[in-house]
């Protein structure tokens, strides 16, 4: 399956230089990095969580890691936060496979939060709508395109 439309149509039209490597499937964000022979913290895996107002909030971690779901709530300022459920986030991402949408969620009209990890990389990569796509920028473009809120919310995993 290539790129969805919506995604690629967006990143050109903000004329931003973007690689797209093809992969077979996988369906964890280290499955993806052990296909695509890079390192799981090069690999923004997007995690979803609704806080306690309802309000669904995309956030983009190293594949290595998980959100910290209480350092999370304290940047958010808010009295509890949890993980989305597929059921719950399924209709933001109509034309990606579901788990394999891209952390820009300007494009769906969600706040986006990242770990700080990933923007001290040159390059990001993430996946590109679909289990046997990803998609390669610099860091810097993700950062100028998406303007996600920044901050220390990611845990190695053990």
């Amino acid at each position: 399956m290539p790129i969805p439309s919506r995604i690629s149509d967006y990143l050109d039209s903000h004329h931003i230089p973007y690689q797209s490597y093809r992969h077979p499937p996988a369906y964890t964000a280290q499955g993806i990095a052990q296909a695509q022979h890079i390192s799981g913290k090069k690999l923004a895996k997007v995690v979803m969580v609704v806080s306690d107002d309802k309000k669904m909030i995309m956030t983009a971690v190293p594949a290595n890691h998980r959100v910290d779901l209480s350092k999370l709530g304290s940047l958010l300022k808010t009295r509890w936060i949890r993980l989305a459920t597929e059921e719950e986030f399924a209709d933001y991402f109509p034309e990606c496979e579901l788990g394999a949408m891209p952390p820009l969620g300007n494009i769906y009209h969600l706040d986006v939060w990242m770990d700080e990890k990933l923007g001290s990389l040159p390059k990001i990569s993430f996946n590109a709508g679909t289990h046997a796509e990803t998609i390669q920028m610099s860091s810097s473009d993700f950062e100028r395109l998406v303007r996600p809120n920044k901050g220390s919310f990611a845990a190695l995993l053990h």
